[in-house]
């Protein structure tokens, strides 16, 4: 829930048209510190409907120039906007900390990998067109153009506040299209950030719109405007479904959502290796992440020395706020979140599951107006508990005992998401055939569950992803092209 605007902080407004603008509800609500909840960061426009009517009519009559300018004029913007997030780092990085709750070199990562998105789009974009065909009339050429849809909504979670929109925004106007970008009301700034330093890189007016504001109040309007031509959207399935539900047939969108990831433990398995992977899957970024290793299916063998490791492991990481040195666990992005995460440990040892180690609120002390929450690990798990079926969002890790190969992935392929899940072993052959068996988008041999390369395509299968089209890498880019077929005879 949106906390209403109540003390004197620095407001920020929309951006419309080339212009920074004030919301006509003249509401505003507080981005707070998840690490200090009587920390404000900000205020920022509560918006409307007609807020969002102006941007999209703003991105709409911006589209025709826009989608007409060289590839190198939408270029040279990309790279001017990539260098002032490098020359800003610091401050960005502070902020999205503050902001986010993620620990500080985690947040500076981001702020880099963003500016590094933002020029891997850039020359991507210009060398991506259309194909020449073969055919049997001499005088006759046929070939196919790629062009820009028109005006596109983006729509972006909080755990990843500036790369997940780069990675969006900067494919999009690459091609041509102009942007409608609404970020998550828990993580306004460091977005707004991105929009001035595409404003201060010259962007023309209209063709980047930013508005901020409750997804209840203005979300259906982003998306079933006539003149949006496609959302990219990435966050919770229920609110994937609904956008989807709620575009029209000729909207396209592409739906990047949740994932219960597994990791699967093989007899031959480096259990550090295995223990290290859980930990920075599972509990680095708090377990906010989608593709988090959120279940653990570990052979009967090993599996005592498996959870032995991994306690140990996690019991040796720092929980705090992410500007403290030695930090690897911040404080969860919200209250809704501690709730959520709290609420699921119940559910395990309600079901029956072995709480081995945290789990804990944290409410004392330093903790006190965070929120934070021990990592839990929980054992004696069965693939029909909740906790190893539903998505959590928080560092939860469930352990479950298998005796084979086979049971592991019927296991792991028996949940409706299939985002992200890796493998730890030594032999190359289940390597190969675990590639082949698992259901998942992204599928990873003695790796994390988490991460994924800027130049390779991201997206998951079944209730994870409407499947469409992929993110990331040159293929991200097709999502916001159509394709024209031209044949030209004298």
């Amino acid at each position: 829930m949106i906390q209403l605007l109540t003390t004197k902080v620095e407001t920020y407004k929309n951006y419309i048209d080339g212009k920074w603008v004030d919301s006509q509800a003249g509401a505003t609500f507080q981005s707070v510190n998840p690490a200090n909840k009587d920390d404000i960061v900000g205020g920022f426009q509560a918006s409307s409907k007609q807020d969002v009517k102006d941007a999209i009519e703003a991105a709409s009559r911006a589209f025709p120039a826009w989608a007409q300018a060289s590839p190198s004029k939408r270029a040279a913007i990309l790279n001017k906007a990539a260098a002032l997030l490098e020359q800003n780092v610091d401050q960005l990085a502070e902020e999205l900390t503050r902001e986010e709750g993620k620990i500080i070199g985690a947040a500076k990562q981001e702020v880099l990998r963003s500016a590094e998105t933002l020029r891997y789009y850039a020359i991507e974009g210009q060398s991506f067109t259309g194909e020449t065909f073969p055919n049997d009339d001499p005088n006759m050429k046929v070939t196919t153009e790629r062009e820009p849809l028109g005006v596109i909504t983006v729509i972006t979670p909080w755990n990843f506040p500036l790369s997940i929109p780069a990675r969006k925004i900067a494919p999009a106007l690459i091609t041509g299209n102009t942007v409608v970008f609404k970020p998550s009301s828990d993580t306004p700034l460091i977005a707004y950030r991105l929009v001035e330093a595409l404003h201060k890189a010259g962007i023309p007016k209209g063709v980047i719109n930013f508005i901020t504001g409750s997804s209840s109040d203005i979300g259906d309007s982003l998306v079933n405007h006539p003149a949006v031509r496609a959302v990219t959207f990435t966050g919770s399935t229920s609110a994937g479904e609904h956008i989807h539900k709620n575009t029209s047939f000729t909207t396209r969108t592409q739906m990047e959502l949740g994932g219960k990831n597994p990791l699967i433990v093989m007899d031959d398995a480096d259990i550090d290796l295995a223990a290290d992977l859980t930990v920075n899957g599972g509990f680095n970024l708090t377990g906010q992440a989608c593709t988090g290793t959120s279940r653990v299916l570990v052979m009967k063998g090993l599996k005592e020395r498996y959870v032995q490791k991994l306690i140990e492991k996690t019991s040796a990481l720092k929980i705090g706020d992410g500007f403290e040195n030695g930090v690897i666990i911040g404080p969860l992005a919200n209250e809704k979140q501690l709730k959520n995460v709290l609420k699921y440990i119940e559910i395990g040892k309600e079901e029956g599951a072995t709480l081995v180690y945290g789990g804990r609120q944290l409410a004392y002390g330093k903790y006190e107006k965070g929120y934070y929450v021990e990592p839990a690990i929980f054992t004696n798990v069965t693939a029909d508990m909740r906790i190893a079926k539903e998505e959590i969002f928080g560092p939860v890790v469930a352990v479950i005992e298998v005796e084979s190969y086979e049971e592991a992935i019927t296991i792991a392929n028996n949940v409706e998401y299939g985002l992200s899940a890796a493998i730890v072993t030594n032999n190359l052959k289940i390597a190969h055939r675990f590639t082949k068996d698992i259901q998942a988008g992204t599928v990873k041999v003695n790796r994390t569950t988490t991460g994924n390369l800027m130049n390779a395509p991201f997206g998951g299968l079944k209730r994870s992803s409407t499947s469409t089209f992929r993110e990331s890498g040159r293929v991200g880019l097709e999502f916001f092209t159509q394709v024209k077929t031209v044949y030209i005879g004298c």
